[in-house]
């Protein structure tokens, strides 16, 4: 499918060619002679909240020679501003656009894709209205609250063509491409079990004390909140503290790894097509079963960046993965170390020319921009998205309500519980 703006663009440069009367000087860095990218052929990127999150994200993305980032957009002045300084000093210009809405960056037709990196509550209806406005997009995860939001978000990339990158970067981080090679390949024999690490869930329905609301142009409190319910202000849910509040946050905190983790799982397993068909909650972990008879175990760590407990190794570093076979395993983290379980299997290990931390999103981001141009699925394209960021918020389900719970794969619902499916969906704010 054809990219709209780049084609309004060619259009322009041809009709501008034929009107032209005498040569008219071309400079070499626009054509990309200089070692840089012709202006022609650069994306174009507007950011859609900027906290920390999506300035580390951002700052991976203006490395990209071909990628130009033209906006950002954030309902708080202070990040605004510090978004700007990062994007002008990288460029050497004051070139970089400030909205306070986000629909006013998505009325751009200049601008190509968007990153979307605000709190949960907002990424799936700010990645499905960028869509619908024809911009490709990198949605930072949980990319959406509950099971619905995440079945229409990937509905609506199909529907609207556009290519969607989910941004659980660890897919294209080598050490976690290696195990699930491994495991895909057969080496560690057939699979038995998978484990996904997680956090241990909380469910906080709360409030924070309400306190002044700042003027709009400081903090636009309404927009904030966006699609989520109102509740008074207060400072600490602004700079970042609005994790673990059902309201705010996904899956009683289990996505907050298990989107990542859970996704490696279902990778390793060959299951970005489905997922999970029964989910059976305990006090340490949530087990669950594939359809072919593999166990996914969602282990809750107590002290995620600290003793990893007797399951896993502590030296691989956060965001930690085992897969089992009846022929061996393999386990991996975010320090880029991998651990198996034979010398034959350290054999089957590529030796990498460097290590690569698991939250580095260069090679992600990179893969993104490449399908924006080629128009191919990404690694973590919409699908994908969706089955594994269901696999987790239906365990988080089991969990919440203390029971077993059986999906059905082809209704798309839970097997004879009402209260189960009627937590599928939450009710959503008016907030335009």
């Amino acid at each position: 499918m054809s990219n709209p703006n780049e084609t309004s663009r060619r259009r322009f440069l041809l009709a501008s060619a034929a009107t032209l009367a005498a040569p008219t000087f071309v400079p070499a860095r626009a054509l990309g002679r200089d070692g840089g990218t012709a202006a022609s052929e650069r994306v174009t990127l507007g950011v859609i909240g900027i906290g920390p999150r999506a300035t580390y994200d951002l700052k991976a993305m203006l490395n990209l020679t071909d990628v130009r980032c033209v906006a950002i957009a954030d309902v708080q002045a202070s990040r605004r501003d510090a978004g700007k300084r990062l994007v002008d000093e990288h460029y050497g210009n004051t070139d970089c656009k400030l909205y306070r809405d986000f629909r006013e960056l998505l009325e751009r037709k200049d601008i190509d894709t968007v990153l979307v990196a605000t709190g949960d509550r907002w990424h799936a209806t700010a990645s499905m209205l960028a869509a619908r406005a024809g911009k490709d997009v990198y949605s930072e995860k949980p990319c959406g609250l509950t099971i619905d939001l995440c079945q229409q978000l990937a509905d609506t990339i199909r529907e609207t063509g556009r290519v969607f990158q989910a941004g659980t970067q660890r897919r294209s981080v080598p050490n976690f491409i290696q195990a699930v090679d491994l495991a895909q390949q057969g080496k560690l024999g057939k699979l038995q079990q998978l484990y996904a690490s997680v956090y241990v869930p909380t469910l906080d329905n709360g409030w924070l004390p309400g306190e002044p609301t700042p003027p709009k142009a400081v903090v636009d409190w309404n927009l904030w909140l966006g699609p989520a319910p109102w509740r008074p202000y207060n400072g600490k849910y602004v700079a970042g503290q609005w994790r673990g509040y059902y309201d705010f946050d996904s899956g009683a905190r289990l996505l907050d790894w298990g989107a990542h983790t859970v996704d490696l799982c279902q990778w390793a397993n060959r299951a970005d097509d489905s997922g999970p068909i029964s989910f059976e909650p305990s006090d340490k972990d949530i087990r669950c079963r594939y359809e072919n008879g593999v166990e996914l175990i969602l282990d809750f760590l107590p002290t995620p960046f600290g003793d990893r407990g007797p399951n896993w190794i502590t030296r691989l570093g956060t965001c930690p993965v085992r897969f089992i076979g009846d022929e061996g395993w393999v386990e991996t983290g975010d320090s880029g170390d991998t651990e198996v379980s034979s010398e034959s299997l350290r054999r089957e290990l590529q030796a990498t020319a460097t290590r690569v931390r698991g939250l580095d999103v260069s090679a992600h981001a990179r893969n993104f921009f490449d399908c924006v141009k080629s128009r191919q699925p990404p690694v973590t394209n919409a699908e994908v998205m969706r089955n594994s960021h269901l696999a987790c918020h239906a365990a988080a389900m089991a969990w919440i309500l203390q029971r077993k719970l059986t999906y059905d794969p082809i209704r798309q619902a839970f097997v004879d519980d009402d209260e189960a499916n009627g937590l599928r969906s939450r009710p959503a704010r008016s907030w335009s």
